[in-house]
This record gives structure tokens, C-alpha cells and sequence, in this order.
């Protein structure tokens, strides 16, 4: 029985270990965008040709801290507002209304000219301001 002793070096490099890991990197890469492109369907809508032109008529009614209510600046009470948002929405079926409530202001009173824009039918929003301003 004879022992070699001498040690040959390698002359070649085993690759399968680094093509085991390009391969799982490669089913990783294909698994990942395969599941990002996947999704759902979203039809989004397409805006007009031609913009709209038409002029409609606002009015802005102002709830103050007290409690008072002024239309396009001029101060109203809540009878008078609704016979005046009355009048705007006969001459115009689309009239809307803007309404800026104070901060200090309550609620209810917020609450009541809201309730008469729904009362009498008209498009309204309420004014905000930015955050940060």
C-alpha cells in the first residue's frame, strides 16, 4: 500500500456552485417582475375636447364667529339668505353656493346654512384652508 504524499494543485474551478446561484437569482429576478406587472385593470376616464365655457353664478356665504351670516360680503339674515339663494337658483338651475365657516365660529350655525342649501336644492362646498398656511 503506498500513501501519495504529494499534493497536486487544482488546474480546473468547480463552477456548479456559482451557476446554482445564478440560476436561483435568475427565478428570483423572473418571480419579482412577474408579480409587480400583474394588477388590477383600471379604465381611467378621458377629460372633454372642449373645455367647458360656460359662466355659472356663486355666491360665498360667510359664517362670522358671532354667529352672522354675510353673503358676497354683504350681511344677511338666514330668511333673507334663503329668499336671495332662492332668486340665484331661478335664474340659474346650476348656481352653486361656497360656504366659509369661520374657525371660532359654531357649529350649528355651519349646520343651518348647509341644511338650506340641501333644503332648497343648490350645488355647495365648503371653503378650507391649506395646511400649512
Amino acid at each position: 500500500m503506498q500513501v501519495q504524499t504529494e499534493a497536486k494543485p487544482y488546474d480546473t474551478i468547480n463552477v456548479t456552485p456559482m451557476l446554482d446561484l445564478a440560476y436561483v437569482l435568475l427565478v428570483v429576478f423572473i418571480l419579482m417582475t412577474t408579480a409587480t406587472v400583474q394588477g388590477l385593470t383600471v379604465t381611467l376616464p378621458k377629460p372633454s375636447k372642449t373645455p367647458s365655457t360656460e359662466k355659472r353664478e356663486l355666491a360665498i356665504v360667510q359664517v362670522q364667529p358671532d354667529g352672522s351670516l354675510r353673503l358676497n360680503g354683504a350681511p344677511v339674515t338666514l330668511p333673507q339668505l334663503e329668499a336671495q339663494l332662492q332668486a340665484a337658483r331661478g335664474r340659474d338651475a346650476k348656481f352653486s353656493v361656497a360656504i366659509r365657516g369661520d374657525a371660532r365660529a359654531q357649529y350649528a350655525a355651519v349646520v343651518a346654512v348647509i341644511d338650506l342649501c340641501n333644503r332648497i336644492g343648490v350645488d355647495m362646498g365648503l371653503v378650507t384652508a391649506r395646511i400649512g398656511t
